[in-house]
């Protein structure tokens, strides 16, 4: 095994461009993990060994004429199967997509390609992207690379136990309810989602169904990476004004003071509503807590005071159910079908009980939705404005084990006590997708078997590089990130 393949983005571009290696060698290293490993995680499932070697090439030649296309030139990455990408069959592990082939890229991948990024192929999902692990008909199931016999969550599962494992240096991916937070927590990797409508998510899922943006709301692309740093450059690659999603603005210059960590303000909290979490989770979340104070951070217990999470949770659920069932049949079949299994309601919690009732909402109640979110948005800002971030857990727990399908309909243990299945995984997620806030995973740590445990660090809707240079800070005060087994 060699580290090149763990070697984080930012660096490997520093090392093609001073000509320490080729794009051909780097892509070769990559290729050779990708044969080694990736049969036992099944995380790439598109893979473009011809046209990678092809774009390594036209990297390196370029290079020798004194041409650096971009910041990322010449380094391997992989974009999530729901991304459209020019040429590269893109499914969303959904049957009817099984030979789709996109005519263009989504903006997102365009932005990375422009930058001189090689794209080695695409990455699994659950169907359409509808889960917290990794599962579909097309390419089956995808394995945590800490420990085969569990899941590394979804929906861009599948990126981030390619990066996890050097398959990737880093992956393109999604979040709309925790998608790119949640694989990135299981596999001990860097995540980010961004500020809602500061990166274009044009041209994902919504287009290929025929229904171009069935989500308006919540939903964002970001990276999952094996550095902090790498997070903040795939930002300043990424974000921009884009006529295909027309409320994203022109690249935003934040002003903000570089403060030493020991100047900024930390709250922390173990507790959504009283959403039970595991003993090691708040153990890690209390050693992360101490390890700040040590150096000088002021970090306080504070939750927003008046912030129903309950409601919250359904109102999420509402809005994303409602704006799917009008683009998406199946939905409301999917949902008819399965009521029964789904009552009573109690036992799935809010959010799903939001989704039931939301697949059925007209306009009136849709509005009534999104007036109540803007209430949501309002009280967490308020909130944060009194604090540089706030640190709270990813899941009720680590990566658990591969669940029998349809898990959606079933529990997970905390600790030994049943939790239903989306409540265990999204209650600390999906409350920043519905609020719009940028949030950054980073890894803290491992549980006594060895399977990572990260924590969100959140930040104030807009201040996606502030909470970026917090969280570089932060990561260089831990240990350094590790890597899985070899299988």
């Amino acid at each position: 095994m060699s580290d090149l393949v763990f070697t984080p983005a930012h660096k490997l571009a520093l090392m093609i461009r001073q000509g320490e290696l080729s794009a051909v060698e780097v892509l070769e290293a990559y290729l050779e993990q990708i044969s080694r490993q990736n049969p036992h995680l099944n995380a790439i499932v598109t893979l473009d060994e011809v046209g990678a070697r092809k774009q390594a090439q036209s990297a390196d030649a370029a290079l020798k004429r004194g041409e650096v296309v971009g910041p990322l030139h010449g380094v391997p990455i992989t974009v999530k199967d729901l991304l459209e990408t020019e040429g590269l069959r893109t499914t969303c592990g959904f049957p009817p997509l099984a030979d789709y082939h996109p005519k263009r890229d989504a903006t997102g991948v365009a932005r990375l390609r422009q930058a001189g990024a090689v794209i080695l192929g695409k990455t699994n999902v659950p169907a359409l992207g509808q889960d917290i692990q990794t599962y579909n008909p097309l390419f089956g199931r995808t394995n945590n690379p800490w420990d085969l016999k569990r899941t590394p969550g979804g929906s861009t599962g599948g990126g981030a136990a390619a990066v996890a494992a050097g398959c990737s240096a880093l992956d393109l991916g999604s979040d709309l309810g925790g998608s790119l937070r949640i694989p990135a927590h299981f596999c001990g990797v860097y995540g980010f989602k961004p500020t809602e409508h500061r990166v274009s998510a044009a041209r994902t899922v919504g287009e290929q169904l025929g229904h171009p943006r069935r989500l308006r709301n919540m939903l964002t692309i970001g990276p999952i990476a094996r550095s902090v740093e790498d997070l903040q450059l795939c930002l300043s690659l990424l974000e921009g004004a884009d006529q295909l999603h027309w409320e994203v603005p022109p690249a935003i210059q934040e002003l903000f003071n570089h403060r030493p960590l020991k100047d900024y303000r930390l709250a922390f909290t173990n507790n959504f509503d009283e959403t039970p979490i595991s003993s090691e989770t708040r153990e890690a979340l209390k050693r992360v807590v101490l390890r700040l104070k040590e150096q000088g951070c002021q970090v306080e217990a504070a939750s927003p005071t008046s912030f129903s999470f309950s409601h919250a949770w359904q109102t999420y659920g509402e809005i994303s159910s409602c704006e799917m069932s009008v683009s998406q049949k199946g939905w409301m079949r999917f949902l008819t079908a399965n009521l029964g299994r789904l009552l009573p309601l109690e036992r799935v919690g809010p959010m799903v009980q939001g989704v039931i009732r939301g697949a059925g909402y007209g306009v009136q109640d849709y509005l009534k939705a999104l007036a109540q979110r803007d209430a949501f948005i309002q009280q967490m800002e308020d909130f944060l404005s009194h604090w540089d971030a706030w640190l709270c857990p990813v899941t009720s727990g680590p990566a658990f084990h591969h669940y029998p399908k349809p898990g959606i309909f079933g529990s997970l243990d905390v600790d030994g006590k049943p939790l239903p299945y989306w409540v265990w995984g999204t209650a600390h997620t999906s409350i920043f997708n519905l609020t719009g806030n940028p949030v950054v995973v980073l890894p803290f740590g491992q549980t006594e078997t060895g399977l990572p445990i990260g924590l969100q660090l959140v930040g104030q809707r807009w201040q996606d590089r502030k909470l970026l240079d917090l969280a570089q800070k932060i990561s260089t005060a831990f240990e350094p990130l590790l890597h899985p087994p070899e299988h």
